[in-house]
Protein backbone atom coordinates (compact mmCIF):
# COMPACT_ATOMS: atom_id res chain seq x y z
CA UNK A 1 0.00 0.00 0.00
CA UNK A 2 1.91 3.50 -0.93
CA UNK A 3 1.99 5.91 1.43
CA UNK A 4 -1.18 8.76 0.28
CA UNK A 5 1.47 11.90 1.19
CA UNK A 6 4.50 12.71 0.01
CA UNK A 7 7.65 12.46 3.09
CA UNK A 8 9.65 16.04 3.16
CA UNK A 9 12.01 15.98 -0.14
CA UNK A 10 15.64 15.73 0.42
CA UNK A 11 16.82 16.19 -3.42
CA UNK A 12 15.61 16.83 -6.66
CA UNK A 13 16.32 14.48 -10.11
CA UNK A 14 16.08 15.28 -13.54
CA UNK A 15 15.38 12.66 -16.20
CA UNK A 16 16.57 12.87 -19.72
CA UNK A 17 13.24 10.96 -21.49
CA UNK A 18 12.33 9.18 -24.75
CA UNK A 19 9.53 7.50 -25.65
CA UNK A 20 7.92 6.06 -28.27
CA UNK A 21 4.47 8.18 -28.58
CA UNK A 22 2.16 5.70 -30.89
CA UNK A 23 0.71 3.72 -27.96
CA UNK A 24 0.43 7.10 -25.38
CA UNK A 25 -2.49 9.51 -25.65
CA UNK A 26 0.18 11.87 -24.87
CA UNK A 27 2.59 12.90 -21.83
CA UNK A 28 -0.07 14.53 -19.42
CA UNK A 29 -1.66 12.09 -17.14
CA UNK A 30 -5.24 11.84 -17.87
CA UNK A 31 -7.86 9.36 -16.55
CA UNK A 32 -8.87 5.94 -18.09
CA UNK A 33 -5.91 6.71 -20.50
CA UNK A 34 -2.17 5.95 -21.00
CA UNK A 35 0.14 8.41 -21.16
CA UNK A 36 3.86 9.14 -20.21
CA UNK A 37 3.72 11.05 -17.00
CA UNK A 38 1.56 8.26 -15.37
CA UNK A 39 3.98 5.33 -16.41
CA UNK A 40 6.90 6.96 -15.14
CA UNK A 41 5.07 8.12 -11.43
CA UNK A 42 4.16 4.95 -10.92
CA UNK A 43 7.76 3.14 -11.51
CA UNK A 44 9.09 5.86 -8.98
CA UNK A 45 6.49 5.33 -6.66
CA UNK A 46 7.33 1.44 -6.95
CA UNK A 47 10.70 2.42 -5.99
CA UNK A 48 9.78 5.06 -3.30
CA UNK A 49 6.53 3.74 -1.62
CA UNK A 50 4.64 6.67 -2.03
CA UNK A 51 3.41 8.87 -4.69
CA UNK A 52 5.45 11.43 -7.00
CA UNK A 53 4.51 14.39 -9.41
CA UNK A 54 6.82 14.49 -12.72
CA UNK A 55 6.97 17.62 -14.14
CA UNK A 56 7.57 17.69 -17.77
CA UNK A 57 9.33 20.14 -19.76
CA UNK A 58 6.07 19.77 -22.08
CA UNK A 59 2.96 18.40 -23.05
CA UNK A 60 3.44 15.83 -26.47
CA UNK A 61 0.41 15.29 -27.73
CA UNK A 62 -1.05 11.66 -28.42
CA UNK A 63 0.95 9.77 -30.70
CA UNK A 64 3.89 12.18 -30.89
CA UNK A 65 7.60 10.81 -29.83
CA UNK A 66 10.15 12.25 -27.63
CA UNK A 67 14.03 12.12 -27.97
CA UNK A 68 15.51 14.19 -25.29
CA UNK A 69 12.31 15.28 -22.98
CA UNK A 70 13.45 16.49 -19.68
CA UNK A 71 11.55 15.84 -16.67
CA UNK A 72 12.28 16.43 -12.55
CA UNK A 73 10.61 14.62 -9.26
CA UNK A 74 11.67 14.88 -5.68
CA UNK A 75 12.23 11.94 -3.42
CA UNK A 76 14.17 10.85 -0.19
CA UNK A 77 16.02 8.17 0.08
CA UNK A 78 19.06 6.36 -0.42
CA UNK A 79 18.88 6.34 -4.16
CA UNK A 80 21.71 8.50 -5.57
CA UNK A 81 20.20 10.62 -8.28
CA UNK A 82 22.71 9.40 -11.22
CA UNK A 83 21.33 5.74 -10.53
CA UNK A 84 17.52 6.55 -11.06
CA UNK A 85 17.80 6.52 -14.83
CA UNK A 86 19.17 2.32 -14.36
CA UNK A 87 16.34 1.83 -11.52
CA UNK A 88 13.17 3.34 -13.45
CA UNK A 89 14.76 1.64 -16.84
CA UNK A 90 14.03 -1.80 -15.13
CA UNK A 91 10.16 -1.23 -14.11
CA UNK A 92 9.58 0.54 -17.49
CA UNK A 93 7.80 -0.63 -20.80
CA UNK A 94 9.78 -1.18 -23.68
CA UNK A 95 7.95 2.28 -25.23
CA UNK A 96 10.24 4.57 -22.84
CA UNK A 97 13.55 4.86 -21.65
CA UNK A 98 15.31 6.69 -19.28
CA UNK A 99 18.81 7.96 -21.13
CA UNK A 100 20.28 9.58 -17.68
CA UNK A 101 19.06 11.24 -14.34
CA UNK A 102 21.19 13.36 -12.56
CA UNK A 103 20.58 15.50 -9.42
CA UNK A 104 20.07 19.46 -9.51
CA UNK A 105 18.46 21.84 -7.34
CA UNK A 106 15.59 22.55 -5.28
CA UNK A 107 15.20 25.67 -7.55
CA UNK A 108 15.56 24.24 -11.32
CA UNK A 109 12.68 23.24 -12.73
CA UNK A 110 12.09 20.79 -15.94
CA UNK A 111 9.36 23.31 -17.35
CA UNK A 112 10.32 26.83 -15.74
CA UNK A 113 14.06 27.25 -16.49
CA UNK A 114 13.92 25.87 -19.98
CA UNK A 115 15.00 28.35 -22.00
CA UNK A 116 14.10 26.45 -25.35
CA UNK A 117 12.29 23.44 -26.76
CA UNK A 118 13.23 22.14 -30.62
CA UNK A 119 10.83 19.83 -32.88
CA UNK A 120 11.65 17.88 -35.65
CA UNK A 121 8.83 17.05 -38.72
CA UNK A 122 9.58 14.76 -40.87
CA UNK A 123 7.66 13.78 -44.26
CA UNK A 124 7.94 10.74 -46.52
CA UNK A 125 7.44 11.55 -50.04
CA UNK A 126 8.10 8.38 -52.02
CA UNK A 127 4.90 6.80 -53.54
CA UNK A 128 5.09 3.49 -52.26
CA UNK A 129 4.46 2.99 -48.26
CA UNK A 130 7.39 1.71 -45.91
CA UNK A 131 6.05 -0.01 -42.92
CA UNK A 132 9.88 1.14 -41.45
CA UNK A 133 9.24 4.44 -41.74
CA UNK A 134 5.61 4.73 -41.18
CA UNK A 135 5.91 5.20 -37.30
CA UNK A 136 7.83 8.30 -37.53
CA UNK A 137 7.02 10.10 -40.12
CA UNK A 138 3.89 11.40 -42.50
CA UNK A 139 3.87 9.85 -45.66
CA UNK A 140 3.28 12.80 -48.26
CA UNK A 141 2.51 11.40 -51.59
CA UNK A 142 -0.44 13.54 -53.11
CA UNK A 143 1.67 15.76 -54.74
CA UNK A 144 5.71 16.83 -54.89
CA UNK A 145 6.80 19.32 -52.43
CA UNK A 146 9.28 21.41 -52.98
CA UNK A 147 11.32 22.17 -50.08
CA UNK A 148 12.66 25.54 -50.56
CA UNK A 149 9.03 27.13 -50.14
CA UNK A 150 8.58 25.40 -47.04
CA UNK A 151 11.97 27.16 -46.16
CA UNK A 152 10.53 30.29 -47.90
CA UNK A 153 7.79 30.11 -45.94
CA UNK A 154 9.65 29.73 -42.53
CA UNK A 155 11.65 32.80 -42.71
CA UNK A 156 9.46 35.27 -41.54
CA UNK A 157 8.17 33.23 -38.32
CA UNK A 158 11.90 33.85 -37.26
CA UNK A 159 11.44 36.01 -34.01
CA UNK A 160 8.43 37.37 -31.65
CA UNK A 161 5.25 36.94 -33.46
CA UNK A 162 1.30 36.38 -32.10
CA UNK A 163 0.99 32.84 -33.19
CA UNK A 164 -2.65 32.57 -32.68
CA UNK A 165 -3.43 31.13 -36.09
CA UNK A 166 -1.43 28.14 -35.06
CA UNK A 167 -3.13 27.97 -31.29
CA UNK A 168 -5.21 25.44 -31.13
CA UNK A 169 -8.71 25.66 -28.85
CA UNK A 170 -8.52 23.89 -25.45
CA UNK A 171 -5.53 25.65 -24.14
CA UNK A 172 -5.28 27.28 -21.29
CA UNK A 173 -2.49 29.54 -22.25
CA UNK A 174 -3.74 32.93 -22.00
CA UNK A 175 -1.62 34.69 -25.13
CA UNK A 176 0.13 33.15 -27.96
CA UNK A 177 3.17 35.21 -27.81
CA UNK A 178 6.00 32.91 -29.69
CA UNK A 179 9.62 33.77 -29.51
CA UNK A 180 10.37 31.55 -32.56
CA UNK A 181 14.69 30.80 -32.54
CA UNK A 182 15.35 28.43 -35.53
CA UNK A 183 13.05 27.41 -38.41
CA UNK A 184 14.79 25.38 -40.79
CA UNK A 185 13.85 22.37 -43.56
CA UNK A 186 15.78 20.35 -45.76
CA UNK A 187 15.03 17.40 -47.65
CA UNK A 188 17.35 14.54 -47.11
CA UNK A 189 16.16 12.18 -50.56
CA UNK A 190 12.63 11.17 -49.99
CA UNK A 191 12.53 13.01 -46.62
CA UNK A 192 11.44 16.26 -45.61
CA UNK A 193 12.76 17.25 -42.29
CA UNK A 194 11.23 20.76 -40.75
CA UNK A 195 12.76 22.03 -37.75
CA UNK A 196 11.77 24.92 -35.42
CA UNK A 197 13.34 25.83 -31.89
CA UNK A 198 11.16 28.34 -30.05
CA UNK A 199 10.85 29.01 -26.04
CA UNK A 200 7.98 27.43 -26.32
CA UNK A 201 5.17 26.34 -27.94
CA UNK A 202 1.52 26.96 -28.22
CA UNK A 203 -1.01 23.68 -28.01
CA UNK A 204 -0.76 22.29 -31.48
CA UNK A 205 1.19 24.51 -32.99
CA UNK A 206 3.55 22.63 -34.53
CA UNK A 207 1.26 20.19 -36.70
CA UNK A 208 -1.28 22.90 -37.57
CA UNK A 209 1.89 25.37 -38.89
CA UNK A 210 3.26 22.28 -40.82
CA UNK A 211 -0.41 21.44 -42.44
CA UNK A 212 0.04 24.86 -43.66
CA UNK A 213 3.16 24.37 -44.77
CA UNK A 214 2.60 21.30 -46.78
CA UNK A 215 0.39 23.44 -48.84
CA UNK A 216 2.92 25.88 -49.76
CA UNK A 217 5.34 22.96 -50.67
CA UNK A 218 2.75 21.68 -52.61
CA UNK A 219 1.43 25.21 -54.80
CA UNK A 220 -1.85 25.20 -53.23
CA UNK A 221 -1.48 28.04 -51.15
CA UNK A 222 1.12 30.97 -51.84
CA UNK A 223 3.89 32.20 -49.33
CA UNK A 224 2.14 35.73 -49.22
CA UNK A 225 -1.12 34.29 -48.61
CA UNK A 226 0.42 31.89 -45.91
CA UNK A 227 2.42 35.08 -44.36
CA UNK A 228 -0.93 37.14 -44.20
CA UNK A 229 -3.04 34.37 -42.51
CA UNK A 230 -0.43 34.02 -39.13
CA UNK A 231 0.54 37.95 -39.17
CA UNK A 232 -3.30 38.78 -39.57
CA UNK A 233 -3.99 36.05 -36.29
CA UNK A 234 -6.89 34.51 -39.25
CA UNK A 235 -7.30 30.94 -37.25
CA UNK A 236 -10.49 30.29 -38.87
CA UNK A 237 -8.32 29.62 -42.18
CA UNK A 238 -5.56 26.89 -40.64
CA UNK A 239 -8.29 23.98 -41.27
CA UNK A 240 -5.68 21.01 -41.27
CA UNK A 241 -2.97 19.59 -38.61
CA UNK A 242 0.13 17.06 -39.82
CA UNK A 243 -0.77 13.70 -38.12
CA UNK A 244 1.47 13.20 -34.87
CA UNK A 245 3.46 9.98 -35.66
CA UNK A 246 5.81 12.57 -37.77
CA UNK A 247 6.47 14.54 -34.68
CA UNK A 248 9.42 14.40 -32.81
CA UNK A 249 10.45 16.75 -29.19
CA UNK A 250 14.34 16.71 -30.17
CA UNK A 251 15.52 18.48 -27.14
CA UNK A 252 15.25 21.64 -24.30
CA UNK A 253 17.68 23.36 -23.63
CA UNK A 254 18.69 25.06 -20.32
CA UNK A 255 21.26 27.43 -19.22
CA UNK A 256 22.71 25.11 -16.69
CA UNK A 257 22.34 21.80 -17.35
CA UNK A 258 23.55 18.72 -15.51
CA UNK A 259 23.97 15.99 -18.46
CA UNK A 260 26.30 16.42 -21.22
CA UNK A 261 26.26 16.87 -24.80
CA UNK A 262 25.66 13.39 -25.54
CA UNK A 263 22.72 12.81 -23.58
CA UNK A 264 20.36 15.19 -24.84
CA UNK A 265 21.33 17.37 -27.95
CA UNK A 266 20.98 15.36 -30.80
CA UNK A 267 19.45 11.85 -30.35
CA UNK A 268 17.16 11.13 -32.69
CA UNK A 269 18.43 9.69 -36.61
CA UNK A 270 17.73 10.99 -39.44
CA UNK A 271 15.26 9.28 -41.22
CA UNK A 272 17.92 8.30 -44.74
CA UNK A 273 18.17 6.17 -47.83
CA UNK A 274 21.18 6.41 -49.25
CA UNK A 275 21.60 4.75 -52.97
Amino acid sequence: MLESRQPTPTHRVSLVIQYLGTRFHGWQRQKAQRTVQEEIETAIATVLGYHVTLHGAGRTDAGVHAAAQVAHFDATGLIPAHKWATVLNSYLPPDILIRASAGVSDSWHARFSAVSRRYRYTIYTEALPNLFVTPFSWHYYYAPLDESLIQAALKPLLGKHHLAAFHRAGSARSHSWVEVQVAECHRSGPFIHIEIQANGFLYGMVRLLVGMLVEVGSGQRTLNNFTEIWQEQRRDEVKYAAPPQGLCLLRVGYPDFPFPSEIWYDTLPYLVFSH
